[in-house]
């Protein structure tokens, strides 16, 4: 040992055969075995990525099917409003034919008032002088009539 301390090429050179016995070694299980670490860890690493892939695919399937339901209830919801919509424009334009007919009618009555107003208006004032009394006595006349009536179905 001591000699081989005194021979520093001799030990450089010992120690380079047998790096190169060992690479040779490595080198032969590598061929042999058909992997080596570096193949094994890219594998690893293709395999990790294809499971993230897959895993992305399938969250966006649901996704997209997620929207698709969505959008679905989204287009039954606006087909109702637009239904409700259409039955509002017809009941609104109900009203409003019913509200001209309506005015319609008080237009003529307010005209037919407004003839009957300038009829009386145009009458000789010798009815309007004989008219108070024949009214002034009628109402009485007219409650004993009716008094007489209900008196004998309640007697």
């Amino acid at each position: 040992m001591s000699r081989l301390g005194s021979q520093p090429l001799a030990v450089a050179s010992a120690a380079l055969i047998v790096m190169l016995v060992g690479i040779g070694f490595v080198a032969m299980w590598r061929s042999y075995t058909g992997t080596s670490p570096e193949q094994e860890r890219a594998a690893a690493v293709v395999h990790q990525l294809q499971a993230r892939a897959a895993q992305a695919s399938e969250q966006f399937v649901e996704k997209t099917k997620g929207l698709e339901a969505t959008q679905e209830e989204q287009v039954d919801q606006l087909q109702l409003v637009q239904d409700q919509l259409q039955t509002a424009r017809r009941q609104l334009a109900a009203q409003q034919a019913e509200s001209k007919r309506l005015a319609d009618q008080v237009s003529a009555l307010t005209e037919t008032v407004e003839s009957l107003r300038q009829s009386f208006a145009s009458a000789p004032s010798a009815d309007s002088a004989n008219s108070p009394s024949r009214h002034a006595s009628r109402p009485h006349h007219t409650f004993r009539i009716w008094h007489r009536k209900h008196a004998k179905s309640a007697g």
